[in-house]
């Protein structure tokens, strides 16, 4: 077994392992992985061959700073990150490569955190783990099931059968699925987990059922469910009487490949969803969703104008109501409008998008997120939730909110990775869901994994300024404060009008103890507030920082009579643990109806 330590020196590495690390050194940087990243293939080939040299025990930060990233003899690693936020990415890439391109490579090419000395090793052979991301990609893959014969003389086996072989034939007639058969059907029997036949055929979604008979009737159920979550997406029962076996087969078949058809069509929402017949209204509806993706104060604005325009061809079209609504909202949730100004935009926006169209699962979104955020009114917001999940399970914002706006504020984190996870499986070039998936590890107190998931949404996107200021929050729970005020500052960067990147800037300043920047940034954010709205939770949370308890909670009253956005996570958020514990606070989270 080839295993090269850090510690290793040149006699006992032979020539063979040398040269298979080279040659999976190569392998990497030639990747669809690595492509562009001229930094980071400068590193892993300095410190690959450094270690194959025998001189592993050298490669220290200011070695690697001055050899890779071409700093001179005045660097200093405690003021210069460069090396550790590198050496990051470069972990969080080589992860990424061996998940995907690398799956089948002998050699594994690791760097172990806190050092800079790779190891060599051989890959392991595993059973592999079934990923939400692989059943979506694959969301075209079905797999049917025998039926379950519940009849009561457990005599019905043929006909349900038959009814799985009739299901396979109508499906193989359509294009656009892809239909996969256990290697023995039968071995599959048909009261076990289906989860299990789809997690060994990679299949995205099942198709099972039912049959039961009462005298001279049968009762047929048929479901489709999430191969990856084992959630039903469907289900439907029907009564026939015993005559007329392959006409009831027939009909079944029938009904799960329209379903199946509208299911995977990419369609929104659920069969019946009203969409407008208008393409320039179309058109224009798209543009707002775009401009909405960008989570900057001037997309949000181009949003809410295109999304108005919209509505103005089709005054009737729900879905740019719900685009209507949820630009507001944002407007308010980055603190770029006063809650007072989009409250009742957001509210009835999303109401009206319901009336219009109850089958649309954007608009139930729209409305769990106003319950949530706006009402904190818990229950409801996740019934209306789970209605938008029952009516398209692949819309990525439902599943969005409901991990961020819902489960995550509760507390339920397990339960919201899961929700973040398929979001960004559905949509894996957002860049917000892939910024929101640092912050559920950042309330899971998991930061190593939230700082790769920052570094990984920031690589992809380097003019994110949510990813930055998400990085901040990170690096000052870590305690690298210097990181998280340069963080901020990038921020702010980009999005210099935000009172957001501002106040998080003057928090870390407070918390490493640069008093005198932290109040000239309060006062900055009071001279701001002169001129537009600044949320009273950025000047709470800096009050916080300052060792001044007393008017941060009076800050932070203003914010709850202000029903800023910012209170859904106090319940998760590490940023007041150090406050858990006051009774101010305490009776805060109760009035949320967070105190549970």
């Amino acid at each position: 077994m080839l295993i090269v330590t850090p510690q290793a020196t040149t006699p006992t590495i032979n020539e063979d392992a040398d040269q298979k690390t080279r040659l999976q050194l190569n392998r990497i940087l030639a990747s669809r992985t690595f492509h562009q990243a001229d930094r980071l293939k400068r590193f892993i080939s300095f410190i690959v061959e450094e270690t194959i040299s025998g001189r592993g025990t050298h490669l220290k930060e200011f070695l690697v700073g001055m050899e890779v990233f071409g700093k001179d003899s005045r660097f200093d690693p405690r003021t210069d990150p460069i090396v550790r936020v590198q050496a990051r990415r470069l972990r969080a890439r080589l992860t990424r490569y061996y998940s995907e391109e690398g799956q089948e490579d002998e050699i594994v090419i690791e760097l172990p955190k806190g050092g800079y000395a790779p190891i060599f090793k051989r890959a392991e052979v595993a059973t592999p783990k079934r990923l939400v991301a692989a059943t979506l990609v694959s969301r075209n893959t079905v797999v049917v099931l025998p039926f379950a014969d519940h009849s009561k003389e457990h005599d019905r086996d043929y006909f349900c059968k038959g009814i799985g072989e009739e299901i396979i034939q109508t499906l193989m007639r359509q294009n656009n699925i892809r239909v996969v058969s256990p290697e023995n059907y039968a071995a599959f029997k048909a009261d076990s987990d289906p989860r299990d036949a789809a997690s060994r055929l990679n299949a995205a979604i099942i198709v099972t059922g039912s049959v039961r008979n009462s005298r001279d009737e049968l009762r047929i159920t048929t479901h489709l469910i999430d191969g990856a979550s084992g959630r039903y997406l469907w289900t439907d029962t029907i009564d026939r009487p015993l005559d007329g076996v392959f006409e009831i087969q027939e009909e079944i078949a029938a009904a799960v490949g329209e379903k199946l058809s509208s299911e995977l069509s990419g369609g929104r929402g659920g069969k019946g969803q009203k969409q407008t017949g208008n393409l320039t209204a179309y058109n224009l509806y798209l543009q707002g969703r775009y401009h909405l993706g960008q989570r900057t104060e001037e997309g949000l604005r181009l949003a809410v104008e295109f999304f108005e325009r919209a509505i103005v061809e089709d005054e009737e079209y729900a879905q740019a109501y719900c685009g209507l609504s949820d630009a507001y909202g944002l407007l308010g949730h980055y603190g770029i409008l006063s809650p007072a100004e989009v409250l009742t935009k957001v509210a009835s926006n999303a109401a009206w998008a319901v009336t219009l169209d109850d089958n649309s699962a954007e608009a139930h979104t729209s409305l769990a997120h106003v319950k949530a955020t706006q009402d904190w009114e818990w229950v409801g917001a996740q019934r209306e939730f789970q209605r938008a999940l029952r009516l398209d399970p692949r819309y990525p914002t439902a599943h969005h909110w409901y991990a961020m706006s819902c489960l995550a504020p509760l507390g339920k984190l397990d339960e919201a990775v899961e929700e973040i996870e398929t979001a960004l499986a559905l949509d894996p070039i957002s860049s917000i869901i892939s910024r929101d998936r640092a912050m559920i590890y950042y309330y899971r107190r998991d930061f190593e994994r939230a700082l790769d998931q920052c570094d990984h949404t920031i690589e992809s996107n380097p003019h994110f300024s949510p990813a930055y200021w998400a990085l901040g929050l990170i690096q000052e729970q870590r305690g690298d404060f210097d990181e998280s005020a340069a963080a901020f500052q990038r921020a702010i960067q980009l999005s210099p009008n935000s009172p957001r990147m501002r106040g998080a800037l003057g928090r870390t300043l407070a918390l490493a103890g640069k008093k005198k920047e932290a109040l000239k940034t309060l006062g900055d954010l009071h001279e701001l507030a002169s001129r537009q709205y600044v949320s009273p939770f950025e000047l709470a949370s800096l009050h916080f920082a300052l060792g001044q308890p007393e008017p941060g909670f009076e800050w932070l009253t203003r914010a709850y009579q202000d029903r800023c956005y910012e209170l859904v996570s106090i319940r998760v958020d590490p940023r007041f643990d150090s406050l858990r514990g006051h009774p101010l606070f305490a009776s805060l989270a109760g009035k949320l109806g967070l105190d549970s």
